[in-house]
C-alpha cells in the first residue's frame, strides 16, 4: 500500500470513490451524492489543493487502485487553529480489512503532528457504525459526547459520536 497525499490531477479518481462512498453509505456524510453529482471535475481538483490548513490523504493498493481516502482541515479562526478535524474518510468494501482505515489515519496523524500549534484532531461518526469506531479508538480516538438526531434525511435520524484526540 502506497499511502500519499491526493492532488488536482486525482480529481478524477477521488471523485469516483466519493459517489461511490455517497451511494454505499449515506448515512455517514453530511452531503449527498445528488449534490456530488453536479459538482464539476474543477471543484474536485480546486479541494484536492494541499494547503497549510488542509490535505486529503489517498492509499493506493500495489495495482494502483484507490483504496482509501481520509481528509484533514485545520481549523482557521485563530482562537480554534490549535483544532482540526477530519471528513470524508472512507475505505472500499474490497479493501476493508486489510487495515487500510488504520494505515490513512496513521499518516494523517503524523502528518497532523508536524504541523506548529496544532494539539487536537476531532471527527464525528454515525453512533452505530461500530467498525468505524473501533478503528478510531484504536489509533487513540476517544468519544467525549453524542448529538441525537445529528443527521436527517428521509425521515430518518442519526445519531453522531463525538471524538477527539489529544496530539
Amino acid at each position: 500500500m502506497n499511502i500519499r497525499c491526493l492532488n488536482p490531477t486525482d480529481a478524477e479518481i477521488y471523485r469516483q470513490i466519493r459517489f461511490t462512498s455517497l451511494k454505499e453509505n449515506p448515512e455517514a456524510f453530511l452531503t449527498t451524492y445528488e449534490i456530488q453529482l453536479e459538482k464539476p471535475i474543477e471543484e474536485f481538483q480546486q479541494n484536492l489543493q494541499q494547503t497549510a490548513m488542509k490535505f486529503t490523504l489517498g492509499c493506493f493498493t500495489k495495482a494502483d487502485e484507490l483504496a482509501g481516502i481520509v481528509t484533514f482541515v485545520r481549523e482557521s479562526n485563530p482562537k480554534i487553529t490549535h483544532k482540526g478535524s477530519i471528513y470524508a474518510m472512507y475505505v472500499n468494501p474490497e479493501f476493508r480489512g486489510m487495515r487500510v482505515g488504520y494505515a490513512l489515519l496513521t499518516e494523517l496523524l503524523q502528518r497532523a503532528k508536524q504541523l506548529p500549534g496544532l494539539e487536537q484532531i476531532n471527527l464525528t461518526v454515525v453512533s452505530n457504525n461500530l467498525a468505524a469506531k473501533r478503528l478510531y479508538e484504536s489509533v487513540g480516538f476517544t468519544t467525549y459526547g453524542t448529538e441525537r438526531n445529528a443527521m436527517k434525511s428521509n425521515g430518518q435520524y442519526w445519531d453522531d459520536d463525538l471524538m477527539s484526540i489529544i496530539l
